[in-house]
């Protein structure tokens, strides 16, 4: 499997940044106020005249810079009403003093109208604002030629300023998704690596602490078998050190063949008669790891209890499918381990979801005949090959069979 590349997080290379979407919106804004005021200086107004226009052009922008932020979308109705009452008695108010000079302003106000109101009524409002402006214009006596363009300007302004602040949203969401994918993609890395310390560690640990059980009991009587046993737990032991290392980066494909011969291995250590048989032939690596996962982490919760005599482990093709069961003649404690949490604590809670990722199952509990049984399936080929990833980490260094 090829190893993943974490590319660091740069918003500059990956969309614009917010502040500069929002420069762009008060770029915008300043130079159509300032072609306001250029209407009406160039009538030759009063010194008070210009200063009053000059206020009311700040309070419109200023107004307009308010609604375009991305906050306003977030206001209660409530406000955003007062906000475009307002916005509206600034737009027409001046039309007293300053008639066509005051040009097309009425396109902020277009703008904040499909900004605040619902879909449904934003733009029929829209339309009656525009449709406005040639009429006023008309009766007040201005020239088609600035009817047109003032009708023009104000269609302009408001889509403008309208597309700009939508840019600005999305670019503001984007930033915020791609701030919660990181946050996912950690907590998913963290659940990785818990998932794979427990299904790693697991088994090893608890080989180890068998095979020491059985060093303390031979040691006395047959010192020649413990120091073999001794040899077998420092084995193990390297394993489980080298599996440590493993868990920050992923671990190998494994095989459910092999696995299957290391548990009868390490079954029979621990006086329980193993009937292991695999039939299934070479498997696809994702359902091979994923099936010799399952098979370890059964093996796993039946050393935790001695009072196992007799398990079975059976893996055999059913048409398109692959069947993994594990039996065992001592149930009683194991079940109640397993019930002690809803869905059966957090190595069944692993299986599950890696065999979920693939099109497969799992069953656990006691069955009729009093026995406890496990079984897991997977299809053939797994069905989201996009999901392997949760059953299957990077390469790493072989390993060999634990026992």
């Amino acid at each position: 499997m090829p190893t993943r590349n974490v590319v660091p997080f740069s918003p500059r290379s990956q969309a614009p940044a917010p502040r500069l979407a929002r420069a762009i919106i008060v770029v915008a804004l300043v130079c159509y106020g300032t072609m306001t005021v250029l209407n009406v200086v160039r009538t030759r107004p009063e010194t008070t005249q210009l200063v009053i226009c000059i206020g009311l052009v700040l309070a419109v922008f200023g107004v307009q810079l308010a609604v375009s932020s991305p906050q306003a979308r977030r206001w209660p109705t409530g406000w955003k009403a007062l906000v475009l009452g307002v916005q509206a008695v600034l737009t027409f108010a001046p039309l007293v003093w300053f008639g066509t000079n005051w040009g097309s302003m009425e396109g902020p106000l277009a703008a904040s109208i499909l900004l605040t109101l619902p879909a449904r009524w934003a733009w029929p409002v829209y339309g009656l604002l525009i449709a406005f402006i040639p009429v006023y214009n008309l009766m007040a006596g201005a020239t088609i030629d600035l009817v047109l363009y003032f009708t023009i300007a104000g269609i302009l302004t408001g889509l403008v300023i309208y597309g700009l602040t939508r840019l600005t949203d999305l670019v503001h969401e984007v930033h915020a998704t791609r701030e919660e994918l990181a946050r996912m993609a950690v907590t998913q890395e963290r659940l990785r690596f818990a998932r794979d310390l427990h299904d790693l560690l697991g088994y090893s640990l608890s080989a180890i602490t068998l095979k020491g059980e059985l060093i303390q009991r031979l040691i006395s009587s047959r010192p020649d078998k413990a120091r073999e046993e001794t040899a077998s737990v420092l084995r193990v032991a390297r394993q489980a050190l080298a599996d440590v290392r493993l868990v920050s980066s992923g671990y190998r494909d494994m095989s459910l063949s092999e696995e299957a011969e290391s548990a009868g291995t390490v079954l029979a250590a621990a006086d329980i008669r193993a009937d292991v048989t695999v039939e299934c032939g070479r498997l696809h690596p994702v359902v091979d790891t994923v099936l010799a996962t399952a098979l370890r982490e059964g093996v796993t919760n039946i050393l935790r209890h001695s009072g196992v005599r007799v398990c079975t482990i059976k893996a055999e093709l059913d048409e398109e499918t692959v069947r993994l069961g594990l039996t065992n003649d001592h149930p009683h404690e194991q079940a109640d381990v397993f019930s002690a949490r809803a869905g059966g604590g957090s190595g069944l809670d692993n299986l599950r979801c890696r065999f979920a990722a693939i099109g497969g199952g799992l069953t656990a509990g006691l069955q009729g005949d009093g026995r406890f049984h496990l079984e897991v399936w997977a299809p053939i080929r797994p069905q989201n090959h996009e999901n392997e990833l949760l059953v299957l980490e990077p390469a790493a260094p072989e390993r060999s069979a634990v026992a």
